[in-house]
């Protein structure tokens, strides 16, 4: 049978430790799979999210292996006015035609955990891609219309862009972290650098804003029960008290990291595309592009948003006292916005992991580890973004290579765990044959299979020839040729 079950209802059925599995795709109006049909939740946070997005009812059907359980294993009848307990039946004389039949037991959310978990990234991965062509074909649009005019663009439809990525990537903490980084090709950089920044930043927005406005709202719920209980007995309110970003604040970030670099496409192409080191006066030339050139189009186009012009004039500067190589240094570090350290770390993640003409890709998992130690415990309120940045990237990012204890090498397929894919054995020779993926805090895993930690991890490139067909066919951008590159250098 398929019925449509109220968000409320479900999310008090998993709350109450019961399971919830539709056997339906659930989408949003714009096309973005939202749960996958075989997805068993036994957890609130994919629901209050659905909630969030004003989806007020899911169908579940249990013709297609859908159903509802309690916490004891009991099926729930799923009628069309409402929910009703009900014993699970075994006698098939009795069977209702509406309900699973007894072989559908009480579902087991970790057995198949990893392949469920691996076809869900699949299906984030298909519409990541379709997403970010359509934001990297508005960027272009963007640059070559400020080319051509001398620096007028449509403001508008660059808005609109972005706030059709900024949906979808609140459906997962950082979807486009499973696009595989081009390693091999520098084609197109400054397009897709922007597209990057925007979907890492704002997934980092977001978590800082989360837990962030957490840690304030307690320090003030706690003064506030202080300060009511001097005047009576009652107990001081439970609502959220503050917020550090709001909604509007979160779409002008966004649309900040989208045009970050926004100034390079008015510095000359003899220099950004200058094979070799740059000299000095040609450096400061490329600097221009953020406090100078970025301001300027930002202004020749009328745009007064001041957290637009502060992500483009100042993600550069310095983000603590020392800070080497920064640029402008107008003001303290201390000044600079809280988006705008945001902007600088996925800028700096980006640039790193993506190959450019002078360098090759870097693993990301020591990108990761020397941001962290560049900026840990140099500032205080920069502890909190540098927080939000690892735990949504993750310590070992997508597409990341790392060796188990045992000697084999190993592609990271998701941060969380890891899911890591192995690619050769224990004596670095390539698999023939693709093994099942590993979940790498499994309790039951074997100790010889967990990371190696003492192990230098390895660059995509110097694997590239170990890889099998299986790695090979996730690495979809990895397959493509090197093409006659557009050649944009980062400062």
């Amino acid at each position: 049978m398929n019925a449509r079950i109220s968000i409320d209802n479900l999310i008090e059925i998993v709350k109450s430790g019961g399971k919830v599995k539709t056997g339906m795709d659930v989408y949003s109006e714009n096309g973005i799979l939202l749960l996958d049909k075989d997805i068993v939740l036994d957890k609130v946070k994919i629901l209050e999210i659905l909630k969030e997005k004003g989806i007020k009812s899911v169908p579940v059907n249990t013709a297609l292996n859908g159903g509802l359980w309690d916490s004891s294993g009991k099926l729930i009848k799923v009628g069309t006015d409402g929910l009703v307990d009900i014993e699970p039946k075994t006698d098939a004389s009795d069977t209702d035609s509406d309900l699973p039949m007894p072989t559908q037991s009480y579902p087991d959310a970790a057995a198949g955990e990893i392949e469920a978990r691996l076809k869900e990234i699949e299906e984030i991965r298909k519409l990541a891609n379709i997403k970010y062509s359509a934001a990297k074909q508005s960027v272009k649009k963007v640059l070559t219309d400020i080319r051509n005019t001398g620096g007028e663009f449509d403001y508008d439809e660059v808005e609109s862009s972005v706030s059709e990525l900024v949906d979808f990537l609140s459906i997962a903490d950082n979807p486009f972290s499973y696009l595989t980084q081009e390693i091999f090709s520098y084609d197109d950089y400054l397009y897709n650098h922007s597209v990057n920044v925007c979907a890492i930043g704002t997934a980092v927005a977001n978590r800082f804003n989360t837990n962030f406005s957490k840690i304030i709202d307690n320090l003030i719920s706690g003064y506030t029960a202080d300060l009511e209980g001097m005047f009576d007995k009652k107990k001081a309110h439970q609502t959220p008290a503050y917020t550090c970003f709001y909604p509007e604040d979160l779409s002008d970030i966004s649309l900040g990291f989208f045009l970050h670099d926004i100034g390079k496409i008015l510095v000359p192409d003899a220099i950004l595309n200058k094979e070799g080191r740059l000299t000095p006066a040609e450096f400061v030339e490329v600097r221009r592009h953020s406090y100078d050139l970025g301001v300027e189009i930002l202004e020749r186009n009328k745009l007064k948003n001041s957290v637009i012009k502060n992500i483009v004039q100042y993600h550069h500067a310095p983000l603590y006292d020392t800070e080497e190589r920064c640029y402008p240094t107008d003001k303290p570090h201390s000044m600079v916005p809280l988006y705008v350290r945001i902007c600088k770390l996925a800028d700096i993640y980006d640039a790193m992991t993506s190959k450019r003409s002078y360098k090759e890709a870097f693993n990301p998992i020591n990108v990761v580890t020397q941001i962290f130690r560049t900026y840990a415990k140099k500032d205080r309120m920069l502890q909190y973004v540098l927080h939000a940045f690892v735990k949504s990237i993750g310590i070992y990012p997508p597409g990341s290579i790392v060796y188990l204890i045992n000697g084999q090498m190993v592609y990271v397929l998701e941060s969380d765990g890891p899911i890591v894919m192995p690619f050769t054995d224990e004596k670095a020779t390539t698999l023939r044959h693709m093994p099942d993926p590993l979940k790498l805090d499994a309790p039951e895993l074997d100790p010889a299979k967990r990371i190696d930690r003492s192990r230098s991890v390895k660059s995509p490139k110097d694997v590239n020839n170990l890889l099998p067909a299986y790695i090979k066919k996730i690495l979809v951008k990895a397959s493509v040729q090197q093409m006659e590159p557009d050649r944009i250098r980062s400062a």
